[in-house]
């Protein structure tokens, strides 16, 4: 299939019958990965952050959570709520712990493989606020969760669903209902959970039971969601935080533990002492997984960055988050995870600062050795909205990380010897036959970008990119299909949400 047919890219009109076929769906990084440290000072920073969860301990919250690592040897002060996690009980957990494991999708050609050198992209996640061109910013609604399901269903360079933008016409206590079935129904893609209280996790894991067809046993022999575990910096896990492990840990689902460690605030303000405080909170989450469900399929997150110190603003796409992903990808791989990263900005709107800083963050997170990089597509404000324009400018720079992993052919043909030596000095290769045999299928064709001179720019052309992406999204939206879901399966997740929200939902704790 087309580029263009499959991709959205909308604007203009072309002969594609001879364009190449591209897939994007299954991406693997082959770029050297960038240290941040020397050998032993990485092992530095892992010997610390064993100090720090030994020593210090960290603080927990859950009373079921406490009671597992007691079980499993480690110390436990009920009065403070403070565990302390020997060595020995971390490194039995990353024994156990999976260094690579698949996520599996409605179909198996939407699986995805988390670790080693594979790649998965997914888009902006958790914010309460939604904008683009036509209407500006304004809080999220379930319809514009749904378009943004859409969107990332419909481009292969994103890999999961993601929570995207907040549903808030929808009580919390119901919203979950409307946000699982969305992704079960207009996605084929392994999908997100949020943690909010074990009654809400049991109900989106019983309604892809419902929507796949699958026994309890089915389910729980391979992970078919995720979640995000962040924790409370600095060393604190809190009640649904926990919970949420536990409750993926026991039914063989994911976790992406992911510390939120800002330098200057709920970090040491050296990057290193940030990594230092990210990776003791990240083993912790990892311990408690593996505590409850050795090989329980966990990852390992980061989200490290610096601060504005005046304001105390979150900062991203500085030489700070960069330098953090570098040491977060090479922690993950010290203790042998996958690891997820971020793309990110700081920037309000779809400007040229936010093409700088989401570039910035995604090449210290590519360069880093990222397996799953989060909020890589629509991110604005610091997470605080999803922009639909956004979101097809960062997948023209997603399709363009996938085409740079794309191998160089090196056969003798491509040396083009014979070429060189058909074009006369001073000349040029725009017709010679070795050009006209390979430049319907040689280069990538930009989704967003227009690379003709201002001098044959069209009406259309001379939109900015931001313009041009406003009518690509509207157009996928408008030809959108759903992925066929089977009609039974259907009616039967229908049923139980109606009879789930009878009953009065399942309440955030």
């Amino acid at each position: 299939m087309s580029r263009r047919s499959r991709r959205g890219r909308h604007h203009g009109v072309a002969d594609t019958s001879h364009q190449r076929a591209v897939n994007y769906s299954k991406l693997r990084n082959p770029l050297i990965r960038q240290p941040a440290f020397s050998q032993d000072r990485l092992e530095a920073i892992h010997d610390t952050a064993l100090r720090v969860i030994e020593e210090l301990g960290i603080k927990v919250l859950n009373d079921e959570a406490r009671a597992i690592f007691r079980d499993a040897g480690a110390r436990v002060d009920e009065e403070t709520l403070m565990v302390n996690i020997d060595r020995e009980l971390v490194a039995s957990a990353l024994q156990s712990a999976p260094s690579e494991f698949v996520l599996h999708g409605r179909s198996a050609d939407c699986n995805v493989t988390l670790g080693g050198d594979h790649v998965a992209f997914v888009c902006v996640g958790g914010a309460p606020h939604i904008s683009d061109l036509d209407r500006g910013k304004r809080p999220a609604t379930l319809e514009d969760t749904r378009n943004i399901i859409r969107l990332s269903e419909h481009f292969d360079v994103i890999h999961l669903q993601s929570p995207n933008v907040e549903s808030q016409d929808i009580p919390v206590h119901l919203r979950h209902y409307q946000v699982t079935e969305s992704q079960l129904s207009l996605s084929r893609k392994p999908f997100f959970v949020y943690s909010r209280g074990s009654a809400q996790v049991e109900d989106a894991f019983a309604m892809t039971r419902i929507a796949y067809g699958l026994s309890q046993q089915e389910f729980e022999a391979k992970p078919w969601c995720y979640t995000i575990i962040n924790t409370n910096s600095p060393r604190q896990l809190d009640v649904p935080m926990c919970q949420g492990i536990i409750d993926f840990a026991r039914a063989g689902q994911a976790a992406v533990i992911t510390p939120f460690t800002l330098a200057g605030a709920m970090a040491p303000v050296t990057m290193p002492g940030a990594l230092v405080l990210q990776h003791a909170e990240a083993l912790a989450g990892i311990v408690l997984s593996q505590c409850v469900h050795p090989g329980a399929p966990v990852v390992y997150g980061s989200f490290t960055s610096n601060v504005d110190m005046k304001s105390g603003s979150p900062a991203f796409g500085t030489p700070e988050f960069v330098q953090a992903a570098f040491g977060a990808g090479q922690l993950a791989r010290h203790i042998g995870l996958p690891w997820r990263g971020s793309a990110a900005t700081a920037s309000n709107v779809a400007d040229e600062q936010s093409v700088y800083e989401y570039l910035m963050s995604a090449w210290g997170s590519i360069l880093g050795g990222v397996n799953m990089m989060v909020h890589a597509a629509g991110w604005l404000e610091g997470g605080l909205t999803g922009s639909m324009e956004k979101f097809i400018l960062d997948i023209e720079v997603l399709q363009t990380f996938a085409e740079i992993f794309e191998p160089l052919a090196s056969s003798d043909a491509d040396l083009a010897y014979d070429a060189i030596a058909a074009v006369e000095p001073g000349s040029h290769f725009f017709g010679c036959e070795h050009t006209m045999e390979r430049y319907q299928t040689a280069f990538y064709e930009p989704l967003v970008s227009d690379w003709s001179n201002f001098g044959q720019w069209s009406d259309n052309g001379s939109l900015t990119a931001t313009q041009r992406a406003n009518g690509i999204w509207k157009q996928i939206l408008q030809d959108f299909e759903a992925p066929a879901l089977d009609q039974a399966r259907t009616e039967e997740l229908q049923a139980f949400i109606e009879r789930r929200s009878a009953e009065g939902g399942a309440p955030m704790v």
